[in-house]
């Protein structure tokens, strides 16, 4: 199951509502987005499989994209419903309201899951090429293209959160954008 969800299209109609992150207990994602769903809100969980080994035994889990995050669409002003789910710890906001989050980062973390590629998360990178992917199930998705263990990943990142999710891609599917993300550069002393 690559992810959670009581609805799978993440487009806000009309503009009307979009995407917002629900800060959970360690753990308890699954629990929150079960809950919620069953309240009536659409709730986006992404998941990846993980191999984990013990001393005894091997086993893939379904682990969470952003550990202790759920994202809701819509809904943010049934705000005592969300902030009485068990596991709920908060809603991300920014200045006392609920922050939005982009809906292209939304979209472009659920195609990733649906594609069927390789997802893991990934830490949020400020350096590197930004691209575009030119086709295949990821085709105009944008992102930043980094090399692990002679693998190319498309780092796919959600700002608002600090977090970031990196998926394998072909380096020949990809164009180089032309504008490259900005960077810090410290002062001159």
């Amino acid at each position: 199951m690559p992810f959670a969800s009581s609805e799978t299209s993440l487009a806000a109609p009309n503009g009307v509502s979009g995407w917002y992150a629900l800060y959970t207990r360690h753990r308890h994602e699954k629990a929150v987005a079960h809950i919620l769903a069953s309240k009536g809100f659409e709730t986006f969980l992404p998941l990846y499989s993980a191999a984990r080994k013990w001393s005894d035994r091997m086993k893939v889990l379904s682990l969470p994209l952003f550990p202790c995050y759920v994202f809701l669409h819509g809904g943010v002003d049934r705000r005592m419903d969300i902030m009485t789910t068990p596991g709920v710890h908060a809603v991300v906001s920014n200045a006392g309201q609920p922050a939005a989050i982009p809906a292209t980062e939304m979209d472009a973390v659920r195609r990733a899951v649906e594609s069927g590629s390789r997802a893991e998360p990934h830490p949020l990178l400020k350096c590197g090429n930004w691209v575009r992917v030119k086709n295949g199930p990821l085709a105009g998705v944008e992102g930043i293209l980094v090399r692990k263990k002679n693998l190319h990943r498309l780092v796919l990142s959600v700002e608002m959160l600090g977090k970031a999710v990196a998926v394998e891609v072909d380096a020949f599917l990809v164009d180089q954008l032309s504008a490259p993300i900005p960077t810090f550069t410290a002062p001159a002393t």
